[in-house]
């Protein structure tokens, strides 16, 4: 385990900070490390809170610490603000309303912007949650953005999912309707000192009535002034009371199935970062193409060519003699010749299908092609491979301890490359090329 891994599950807030920065970037590093930690989470209680704007939700989450650390609990909040339309990064809107918590060791308060994101959270919030659940924290609070009628990602997420109302929105039963009412374990009306607070509870009950399960739980509706923190101690109640209810490895599958199809999900929209989508959308409306082949030609395509051979390199002594060969013999063509001063070679490019070979003649006596020839005489210098992100390839063996030659440069041909030592890669010379 590294030394980053055993600093978070030691519960230091600055490798906290740290990770939680690699995992909002989605930096390589970040799923090497939550690889790590995944064996040392599940202990943690997760609390979403969610519901319309302005319904008061940060003040609640505020109490709620607060009751949580009156009974001894380690909590890491995580705030998900809107994205700044200028800047990317979040509002903090959230982090200010929880101020008093600043000099509390045993509290870890992030904000996150949603950047783009639909349904109220940002797209690492699984992520982060799993960090703090490793770094020791008992209860992960995730309060999301202010949800409209289908925003309802935290259900997929958290243990128990509250849902908070004000009255005096209106018909506020019909204004945020079915999909954000199904997903609550526990119904909050906060501000419930302003008029109309009864009647938003009768129309909770109306609605409960006509999905009522006798073996279902049935949402309790509590009552709360979260700037006064009253009721909140009977929230923390209902929470204790629904968690002792309900199955918690049933619900931690349930879960997993949810998260795992947005995993999916998510991975396969990464691989088709480099899609023409332009292109594909200007031959789909001209009806020179359908959609529906254009998809399935770019599932095929991502399924077989994450990686390819890109070349073999031969050292040899002599170009000519063996070009004499390749070209004479064989029947090959010279695709570009050329001399790269970095590395003292002269360099042949022989097309062979989808793959090349590079024959590898050494320019001066202490360039590393000489020394190769010298030790171990003419043959297979290197395995050159493609990858789709050189820089994430490189940011992973790093982050690994794999041994790396060079930082990504330039080469022949013009392509950007790095070369992995033998020591890491099981004997051979390694070239990753960026596709």
């Amino acid at each position: 385990m590294t030394d980053w891994s055993e600093r978070i599950l030691a519960g230091d807030p600055r490798a906290l900070a740290r990770a939680a920065t690699a995992i909002e970037n989605r930096s390589p590093a970040a799923e090497s490390l939550l690889k790590e930690l995944f064996p040392h989470t599940g202990h943690a209680i997760v609390l979403g809170i969610t519901g319309a704007p302005g319904a008061g939700k940060s003040t609640l989450a505020d109490q709620l610490v607060h009751e949580f650390r009156r009974e001894g609990k380690r909590v890491g909040v995580l705030a998900v603000d809107p994205s700044s339309p200028y800047t990317g990064g979040a509002v903090l809107g959230d982090r200010i309303r929880m101020l008093s918590h600043h000099s509390d060791p045993n509290v870890f308060i992030r904000s996150m912007a949603t950047r783009g994101h639909l349904g109220g959270l940002a797209a690492a919030t699984t992520d982060m949650a799993l960090l703090l659940d490793a770094a020791g924290k008992e209860v992960v609070l995730i309060e999301t953005v202010g949800v409209g009628q289908d925003e309802v990602e935290v259900a997929k997420l958290a243990d128990v999912t509250v849902v908070v109302l004000v009255p005096g929105m209106g018909d506020d039963v019909q204004a945020i309707k079915a999909g954000i009412m199904e997903i609550a374990d526990i119904f909050i009306i906060n501000k419930a000192d302003q008029p109309g607070a009864d009647r938003l509870e009768r129309e909770i009950l109306a609605f409960q009535s006509l999905a009522a399960s006798p073996d279902r739980w049935v949402p309790p509706i509590i009552h709360t002034v979260a700037t006064e923190g009253r009721g909140v101690s009977e929230a923390r109640f209902a929470i204790r009371s629904f968690l002792a209810r309900t199955d918690a490895k049933q619900r931690a599958v349930a879960n997993w199935i949810l998260r795992l199809r947005e995993m999916l999900r998510e991975r396969l929209i990464q691989q088709f970062a480099n899609v023409d989508f332009q292109a594909a959308a200007e031959e789909v409306a001209a009806r020179r193409s359908d959609p529906y082949t254009i998809t399935d030609g770019w599932i095929r395509h991502a399924g077989s060519t994450k990686f390819e051979i890109d070349h073999l390199g031969i050292a040899v002594r002599s170009l000519d003699s063996a070009l004499g060969f390749y070209e004479k013999q064989l029947g090959f063509a010279a695709g570009l010749r050329e001399t790269v001063e970095l590395e003292k070679v002269n360099v042949a490019m022989l097309p062979a299908g989808e793959s090349r070979i590079e024959l590898l003649e050494a320019t001066s006596p202490d360039s590393v092609v000489a020394k190769f020839i010298e030790k171990r005489g003419e043959g297979l210098h290197h395995v050159a491979v493609k990858v789709p992100d050189l820089a994430a390839t490189v940011e992973r063996l790093k982050a690994h301890g794999a041994r790396l030659l060079n930082e990504p440069r330039a080469g022949a041909g013009g392509h950007h490359y790095v070369f992995v030592h033998p020591a890491s890669t099981g004997g051979v010379l390694l070239e990753l090329i960026q596709k």
